[in-house]
């Protein structure tokens, strides 16, 4: 019998977010970190196989998304205080450490968390997004990641990125999603999910800040340095945001890393859920 999905707001690091908890209680813990512009449904793929396997799943949504609380201040979203968050959701649990799958932003707090927190993290998996370091030489020195990467830039433009996104009914937030991604991969009724989060009050306002905090605070992301535990790199090499070579330099920042390229796009767990569950459940 499958396990229920357990909405709970929890308090964590001054804020509360809300988080979809699934499995049997005593299981080892693995936290699932969604990335921009998702929320916990991200994961909807992976949670059930994950509890299934006994392990005690919980998928937030990060602050500025969704159903969890979202500061206004842009200097909230700097990673040191994103990964905070999530420590503060390990001791929630009353566990000592936990196992953290990222994609996306959710991937680089993963990798930030894996790096400035080894005694909290038992093992980390990274999808579709490269270690901080290497993205931020690829942005300094190849052009092609930085045409890829146009949107940042306009990310850091105040109201406006917001308010472009609003319009039509999010219409640029749904493109977003399916012209980069397998055809039937997002359906309308998943679309309606992602709208609704994208509606929350103050929700746009914060995901955005993701990205505005990473460029007016540099030095604190470029601060994430080397893993030493376990970690699994999963790469959609069909990304359309990323060069799929970054995976491969991220392996550089690794003492115990492994790579693992899938014919997918950047929404790999969504595209190839059933090989991505098999390579977490092997790996974890």
């Amino acid at each position: 019998m499958p396990y229920p999905l357990e909405h709970h707001q929890v308090p964590t690091n001054g804020l509360t977010l809300h988080v979809v908890q699934c499995g049997p209680p005593a299981g080892p813990l693995v936290i699932l970190l969604h990335g921009f512009p998702e929320f916990w449904f991200g994961w909807r793929r992976q949670i059930e196989a994950l509890a299934e396997a006994g392990y005690r799943v919980w998928a937030p949504d990060q602050r500025g998304y969704n159903l969890s609380d979202k500061p206004r201040r842009v200097r909230d979203y700097t990673i040191d205080k994103l990964a905070a968050d999530i420590v503060g959701l390990i001791n929630a649990a009353g566990r000592e450490t936990a196992a953290i799958v990222g994609h996306d932003w959710g991937a680089a707090v993963a990798w930030h968390l894996a790096a400035n927190h080894p005694d909290r993290i038992s093992r980390t998996v990274v999808l579709n997004v490269p270690h901080p370091r290497v993205l931020g030489r690829a942005l300094r020195q190849n052009r092609r990641q930085l045409r890829k990467s146009w949107y940042v830039f306009f990310f850091q433009l105040p109201l406006l990125p917001e308010f472009f996104i609003r319009l039509r009914n999010y219409w640029l937030g749904r493109q977003s999603l399916r012209r980069t991604s397998r055809p039937g991969t997002f359906s309308n009724a998943d679309l309606v999910e992602y709208v609704q989060a994208w509606r929350q009050p103050g929700a746009l306002r914060g995901m955005i800040n993701w990205y505005r905090a990473a460029a007016r605070h540099a030095r604190r992301l470029a601060g994430t340095g080397r893993v030493t535990g376990p970690l699994h790199i999963i790469w959609g090499e069909k990304d359309a945001f990323l060069e799929a070579d970054l995976a491969r330099q991220s392996l550089e920042f690794c003492d115990d890393g492994q790579l693992t390229y899938l014919k997918a796009s950047h929404w790999v767990q969504h595209e190839e859920a059933a090989e991505v569950n098999r390579l977490l459940l092997a790996f974890l």
